[in-house]
């Protein structure tokens, strides 16, 4: 048996107002709780990936880890039944002549239960073929009530002229049609909180967003995505989605870790409102952040402008007009020829640099 190793903690008075706290023993953190008169300690760092359990709260007679919601039992340190197998080190706890003391020498040993990694987690490699083009649609409307929409009628064509006059693949994800949830802010917490693949999805099974991340992660060469415009902005399916590719862009963060490297990025933006400018800046900046191309002249855009109210009159106007059918034609052969520099190895496979951002690799104990 190991010597004991009894570290002073400090004053039970103080130590017992929280119920769920992380204090130090030494060099080693310790989540610690008081309940019903008396002390447990468990290690800190939870199993998942390595979050802080001391800053979670008590649910009975365990511990929720504030990332995720893993659980731990506050004496044993084992998991939430059904995960026994998941357990990290638990420690004595004595006090004497009012001070808690915890001895580091009595830690059992952390177990992690083996779970299959998730299929999105695989490598990132393409498979032999011609170029593959995404379509994504990001225009909101009634299930089983549908309507016309331009931006819709527009990413059709595209993807039409991508089939049968450019030959190529072609896959088109209607967001409206996923259920899946909002982004609910792990990254806030710590960047190491959000996580490849997103979090949310390796807890629900029933979250529909894993078709997005497997279809522009391992399938597509060519990200295409239709958006109207709404009060000046893209759609809020965009921003609904968007929000949840963080587990994407923090990869180069926390990893350096380019999950879309030789993607292209092209779009289609249609709004009887105006600010195609803004709408275009806002598209651009984020694929450009996940590390996506840009063919020149990246996106297609029609608007009549603030005053326009007729929205009859707009949706005419894009029925009728050759030049936003041809536009967004050449608009997906662009994208489509860079695509093939990319996969075709012609593009210089420098390391990627993302100026004033810097990627940090997770320090060994987040990394638990």
């Amino acid at each position: 048996m190991p010597d004991e190793q009894w570290t002073d903690i400090g004053r039970v008075e103080e130590l017992k107002l929280r119920p769920v706290q992380t204090v130090m023993c030494g060099t080693t953190p310790i989540a610690l709780t008081y309940k019903n008169g008396s002390f447990a300690a468990i290690s800190d760092a939870c199993n998942h990936v390595g979050g802080p359990l001391g800053q979670g709260t008590l649910d009975g007679e365990f511990i929720v880890c504030p990332w995720h919601y893993w659980k731990f039992h506050r004496q044993t340190g084992q998991g939430e039944p059904g995960y026994e197998e998941d357990q990290v080190p638990a420690y004595v706890t004595k006090v004497e002549n009012g001070r808690l003391y915890i001895d580091l020498s009595s830690a059992t040993k952390r177990k992690k239960q083996k779970q299959q990694p998730h299929p999105l987690a695989r490598p990132v490699v393409r498979q032999p073929g011609p170029v593959r083009v995404l379509g994504i649609s990001t225009t909101a409307m009634t299930l089983g009530h549908p309507r016309y929409s331009t931006s819709d009628a527009m990413l059709d064509v595209a993807l039409e002229h991508a089939t049968a006059a450019l030959q190529l693949e072609t896959q088109c994800i209607k967001l409206r049609e996923l259920s899946f949830r909002a982004c609910e802010g792990f990254y806030s917490k710590s960047a190491y909180a959000c996580t490849w693949p997103c979090s949310i999805t390796q807890m629900d099974p029933t979250d529909q967003l894993d078709r997005v991340y497997e279809a522009i992660v391992h399938w597509a060469d060519v990200i295409l995505i239709s958006t109207p415009i709404r009060w000046g902005n893209a759609s809020s399916l965009y921003y609904k989605m968007v929000e949840r590719m963080n587990c994407i862009q923090n990869q180069e963060t926390i990893a350096n870790k380019h999950l879309l490297k030789n993607k292209v990025a092209a779009f289609i933006i249609m709004g009887g409102q105006d600010n195609v400018q803004g709408v275009a800046g806002q598209l651009m900046t984020f694929f450009a952040e996940v590390g996506c191309q840009f063919p020149q002249f990246p996106f297609v855009a029609h608007s009549r402008g603030w005053s326009a109210e007729d929205m009859e009159r707009n949706v005419s106007e894009v029925q009728h007009s050759r030049e936003l059918r041809e536009g967004v034609q050449a608009l997906v052969a662009r994208a489509s020829d860079m695509a093939k520099l990319m996969v075709g190895g012609q593009f210089p496979d420098h390391p990627l640099a993302r100026g004033g951002r810097k990627a940090h690799q997770l320090d060994s104990e987040s990394a638990r």
